[in-house]
């Protein structure tokens, strides 16, 4: 037998018995690293499923109240537990209240996390009217109040304090066409808003959140990070959202 085919032969043997030692010992050691990993991963995934849920804000939809860069803690049981990957609630917990900031699942694309205001609250009629919210016929109040924290881009608008029942929180209102409806909230639904009212797409175009689509609440700011902010890190971080 010519040496040459021997040697080729041999070699593929030899080269096959080390590929299958080879992969052996690489499935042990994808073996112990996936007994390592995994109640890590187990505890995040419990964590983020049933209890608390990180979030980035992406838009200025609810400044002044939170900033483009804000990293957020949201609260996922407060409305009850949800079975993971649905949404199929299977234990109730608390019922959303007016002036909650809640993350939600945008009603015309799921895949899309919103953030914004509780406004109105199932059955509840809403008229808009001039910028002004009247909520079963009782005006949401807004004082106008002196601009005195760190600066943020204002063009042309003005910051009140807005009252709602055991609630204070800052809105932003700039000098844009506005438009005027009534409106009943449905069952099992919530009218939303964002805080930067005339730069916010919510409940005002596209109607009420369901109550399947609440993601939690929205609850404290952990972290900040816009290079073109004027805010500084530290203004930021640690703000209970309210």
């Amino acid at each position: 037998m010519d040496f040459t085919l021997i040697l080729v032969l041999l070699t593929i043997i030899t080269g096959l018995f080390s590929l299958i030692k080879t992969k052996r010992l690489l499935l042990t050691q994808v073996s112990e690293f996936s007994s390592s990993i995994f109640p890590v991963l187990f505890a995040v995934l419990l964590i983020r499923s049933f209890f608390i849920e990180p979030y980035k804000i992406p838009s200025g939809s609810m400044i002044p109240t939170l900033m483009i860069g804000d990293f957020i803690l949201v609260d996922k049981n407060i409305y009850g537990y949800k079975i993971p990957l649905t949404s199929i609630t299977f234990l109730e917990n608390e019922e959303p209240k007016r002036g909650d900031v809640v993350v939600f699942k945008y009603p015309e694309n799921k895949k899309i996390n919103y953030i914004k205001r509780v406004i109105a609250l199932p059955g509840d009629q809403i008229i808009y009217k001039d910028k002004v919210l009247f909520i079963n016929g009782i005006e949401y109040l807004q004082t106008d109040i002196e601009h005195n924290f760190d600066p943020i881009e204002i063009a042309d608008g003005t910051v009140s304090l807005e009252k709602n029942e055991n609630k204070e929180y800052l809105v932003l209102n700039q000098k844009a066409p506005t438009f005027n409806f009534k409106y009943t909230v449905p069952d099992d639904s919530y009218f939303v808003m964002g805080d930067n009212r005339d730069n916010s797409n919510d409940s005002r175009y596209w109607g009420p959140v369901p109550k399947e689509n609440l993601v939690g609440k929205a609850f404290y700011i952990w972290m900040f990070w816009n290079f073109d902010s004027y805010y500084d890190f530290f203004d930021r971080v640690g703000n209970r959202i309210e």
